[in-house]
């Protein structure tokens, strides 16, 4: 797909269909992981979702590395069975 020299470009009606955008429906763009996304305005529950989903990738950014390198497999396994 080609940018027009105004910056526009042609969303296919399908991708559309999915994203939930009508015609003549307002939409937010943002930059996520360097991509640009775009999302319907009235999308409350898709912003919602994508915000938790990035606070669950915070968490798991922030959990990297923190694990005991010294267990192995089988002794992680044993300590979890024996519960």
């Amino acid at each position: 797909m080609r940018v027009t020299s105004k910056g526009q470009v042609t969303i296919p009606r399908d991708l559309r269909e999915l994203a939930g955008i009508a015609p003549n429906s307002d939409v937010l763009f943002s930059m996520e992981g360097g991509k640009l996304t775009i999302v319907p305005k009235d999308g409350r529950q898709e912003q919602e979702d994508r915000l938790r989903l990035e606070r669950f990738l915070d968490s798991l950014q922030r959990l990297e590395g923190t694990g005991d390198q010294d267990i192995d497999s089988d002794a992680l396994m044993s300590m979890t069975r024996d519960r």
